[in-house]
């Protein structure tokens, strides 16, 4: 309404600025000089300018846009060159789009997702010495176990407050078996090391989804390339799951604490549908 009346008086504005007479017919002829035409031709394009001043002067900010404009103001969110950032009015429907270069694209706040710390990467070598490896594992206590086929097992490895670096090393008979590691930020309640074992990746998937908490990360994909976790935020990954030449040298590694926690080495023979591996395995810390 106010639009229409502020284009009211514009337009009498223009209509007594082009009649020297106010009161004259408009339906008078009107005779004029050349000179006379150039002067109420510029007359209007004054008085368009005076409209259009006057419409910016009255324009008014939706409630909407000016508060989520200030939220945005807050964050001080580094942006890449040609980004934009749309917004929609709730009420009126209208899409403004702004430039990343004068406004924060970050309209999530404290909704976005917070990905893990990346992990610094692993130390790995090999050993040949396959046959004394064996034997003296052979010898101790839960240091070999049989990986069946389509089974996962996570050999899950608190940090010690009186280590910090966690080393493994590890063979299998006759055949490869696929392995990785992955960090759990999660409080340790308990140094002890454990053994969970799982039938498939599938299977594993089905139970964290009925555990109200996680276990452990499953991998998925192909293990000949390197498998990527179904991970949750809290998790970090070490280094994907591969297959290893573990029957042919003994596998090693270590890794710096990245901080409080519980490392999960996975032992994958899911990709297997005939073949059991035997595993022989050590899991230790150093200061």
């Amino acid at each position: 309404e106010s639009e229409d009346l502020e284009n009211a008086k514009v337009t009498s504005l223009v209509a007594s600025a082009s009649d020297p007479e106010p009161h004259s017919s408009p339906y008078r002829p009107q005779m004029g000089s050349p000179g006379s035409e150039d002067a109420t031709e510029d007359l209007r394009k004054t008085a368009g300018a005076l409209e259009a001043q006057t419409l910016v002067e009255q324009e008014v900010l939706p409630a909407d846009r000016a508060q989520v404009l200030n939220k945005m103001a807050k964050y001080q969110v580094p942006q890449r060159s040609g980004d934009i950032v749309m917004i929609q009015s709730e009420h009126t429907g209208a899409i403004d789009i702004l430039s990343a270069d004068l406004e924060s694209t970050d309209l999530l706040g404290d909704h976005r997702k917070v990905s893990p710390p990346l992990m610094a990467p692993p130390c790995i070598w090999t050993f040949t010495k396959m046959k004394e490896f064996k034997s003296k594992l052979g010898k101790e206590k839960n240091s070999r176990l049989v990986v069946k086929r389509g089974e996962v097992v996570t050999i899950r490895v608190p940090t010690h407050p009186e280590g910090k670096r966690v080393c493994w090393e590890f063979a299998t008979d006759d055949y490869d078996i696929g392995f990785g590691v992955y960090f759990d930020w999660t409080p340790v309640t308990s140094t002890d090391i454990t053994v969970q074992v799982s039938d498939s990746s599938e299977d594993e998937d089905e139970d964290e989804e009925e555990e109200e908490e996680i276990e452990d990360p499953v991998p998925v994909g192909d293990v000949e390339r390197g498998s990527r976790s179904s991970l949750r935020g809290r998790y970090g990954e070490v280094m994907p799951v591969y297959r290893r030449d573990s029957h042919r040298d003994v596998q090693a590694g270590s890794h710096d604490y990245p901080g409080e926690g519980i490392y999960l080495l996975k032992f994958d023979n899911s990709y297997s549908l005939l073949r059991n591996k035997t595993l022989y395995f050590h899991v230790y810390y150093t200061s």
